[in-house]
């Protein structure tokens, strides 16, 4: 069933952070916890007109940040062998979509599909004889564009 389109004034409650998945070209098991850093910066530049002193602005060149992506530690070697390869000079650059769902979990409502990606960082997991929570690595993307779509369950905008 089709979303109506929220009307002025009507208050509308944000999505969940929660309820997200990973899709990775190439990684087919991966329990993710946590997505970091999706950012982008686009610097302003300063130049002085000519004939006075007034200094203008223009946008400099859109700078992605790395995003890092945490998951729990499990016996696929998938992200360790994608990360690993690049340290030996084998980068392979791949498209990872980060996907939100509803409050459900059913349904998607947003997609940010980061193009190109490849790994900078890898961490291993913090070990600790004391502790009872589950080991978690994480890995850092360099990208070189990111594309934001509306999933199905998202509100249609307006004309």
């Amino acid at each position: 069933m089709a979303q109506a389109t929220p009307q002025p004034g009507t208050p509308e409650d944000p999505y969940r952070a929660y309820n997200f998945k990973l899709l990775i070209n190439g990684v087919t098991n991966g329990h993710f916890t946590e997505v970091s850093g999706l950012e982008f910066t686009i610097p302003r530049i300063a130049y002085r007109e000519g004939g006075n002193d007034r200094v203008r602005f223009v946008p400099g060149q859109v700078d992605y940040e790395p995003i890092v992506l945490h998951f729990g530690l499990t016996r696929s070697r998938e992200l360790w062998d994608w990360a690993n390869a690049g340290a030996k000079g084998a980068v392979s650059r791949r498209n990872v979509s980060i996907v939100l769902l509803d409050a459900a979990g059913t349904t998607e409502v947003l997609r940010w599909n980061v193009i190109n990606a490849w790994p900078t960082r890898w961490r291993g997991a913090h070990l600790n004889t004391l502790a009872q929570e589950i080991a978690i690595e994480s890995i850092a993307l360099a990208y070189e564009s990111l594309e934001l779509e509306s999933g199905s369950g998202a509100a249609a905008k307006p004309a």
